[in-house]
């Protein structure tokens, strides 16, 4: 049985070519974070070395092995790991790809077939890319590569046109939630939220719900904005240094709470307009009722447009600390809330 979920055109492809024996020798899969791009290699892999008639079964010793990650002929190249001289390793390097190499020389030890899947393949080093690259154009029998990307353009373009490139989309939210019921038994008003915020991507969902650090992650975020709402001009830039600094060391990272940020603009904006039924942040909606009161449609728009604008400008290569304070200004301020109060994050 087929694990990945929402990819149904995909799985339905390389059936028919498993079928007909007619798999590529490479398969480039694309898509977000979290979106299942690794368990669909992990399915790949089980359905050529699966004992079962119906593969893959995801029952046999060898579909086991291979989910556990303990199966000799399917191997993970990832980042990871310290070079020779102790230091966190920046990229995938030659040394990497060679071990791999002499493995793909090799038959298969207990299987089938030898499957490599290249997780992150946009970290692969340029000497490491055109090592691998050889390998692509010469592929020896019974072996399979599945470079796993994030983006593709981060790739060298001789390494894309050498692999058949499958791309995964976002699924949709009420898939999304009904697996999180049905295969993972989280209770229903759980995953109806964890599968908003996932933003079609199933495995962010399925971690967040066995781990609470994420919700608690995105608390402190949500809890940060309106801290700098509520906060002085002095507190407001003293933030936009924060996350500058932040943006240097890991643009991800700030990438993710302006990203958050727009989710919970987003949703002020659906309940003021009265839509409160389709948020995403389902467990702010008493905390979202309280700030539409006190600002209108337009300055919310306003908020969105701003950070969108300083998104596109960190993109771009902008000053991250002087975007950022141009953001913090164009932040609505305490004063526009004198009939009221500034609501707390639910927790």
């Amino acid at each position: 049985m087929w694990q990945v979920v929402g990819q149904d055109k995909i799985v339905t492809l390389l059936q028919r070519c498993l079928e007909k024996q007619c798999l590529a020798h490479g398969y480039l899969l694309v898509g977000p974070p979290h979106v299942g791009k690794m368990t669909l290699a992990l399915d790949v892999a089980q359905a050529l070395n699966c004992a079962s008639a119906q593969s893959p079964c995801g029952e046999c010793p060898s579909c086991l092995k291979i989910r556990a990650g303990h199966h000799a002929d399917v191997q993970v190249i990832a980042l990871g790991g310290t070079t020779a001289e102790g230091k966190q390793r920046a990229e995938i390097g030659i040394e990497q790809i060679r071990d791999m190499q002499h493995a793909a020389s090799l038959p298969p030890f207990e299987g089938k077939h030898r499957v490599f899947i290249i997780d992150g393949a946009e970290s692969l080093s340029n000497e490491a890319a055109n090592s691998l690259l050889k390998t692509l154009e010469e592929p020896a029998e019974r072996v399979l590569f599945l470079p796993l990307a994030t983006n593709e353009k981060l790739l060298p373009a001789t390494v894309v046109s050498r692999c058949q490139k499958l791309e995964l989309f976002p699924v949709a939210v009420a898939r999304i939630e009904a697996v999180l019921v049905e295969r993972w038994k989280v209770p229903a008003e759980k995953a109806r939220l964890l599968a908003g915020l996932s933003h079609g991507c199933l495995g962010w969902a399925v971690t967040a719900a066995s781990e609470d650090s994420l919700l608690q992650v995105r608390d402190a975020e949500l809890e940060r904005l309106l801290g700098i709402i509520r906060g002085s001009p002095e507190a407001r830039f003293a933030q936009a240094a924060q996350l500058a600094t932040l943006f240097n060391q890991n643009r991800g990272a700030l990438y993710g709470i302006l990203d958050l940020w727009l989710d919970y603009w987003h949703d002020l904006l659906l309940v003021s307009l009265g839509s409160r039924d389709i948020i995403i942040n389902r467990d702010q909606s008493e905390n979202l009722a309280e700030l539409a009161n006190v600002l209108s449609p337009s300055q919310i728009k306003s908020v969105i447009r701003s950070i969108q604008i300083v998104r596109e400008q960190l993109m771009q290569n902008a000053n991250p600390q002087l975007a950022l304070e141009v953001l913090m200004l164009n932040l609505p301020g305490k004063e526009k809330y004198s009939g009221g109060h500034m609501p707390a994050v639910k927790s």
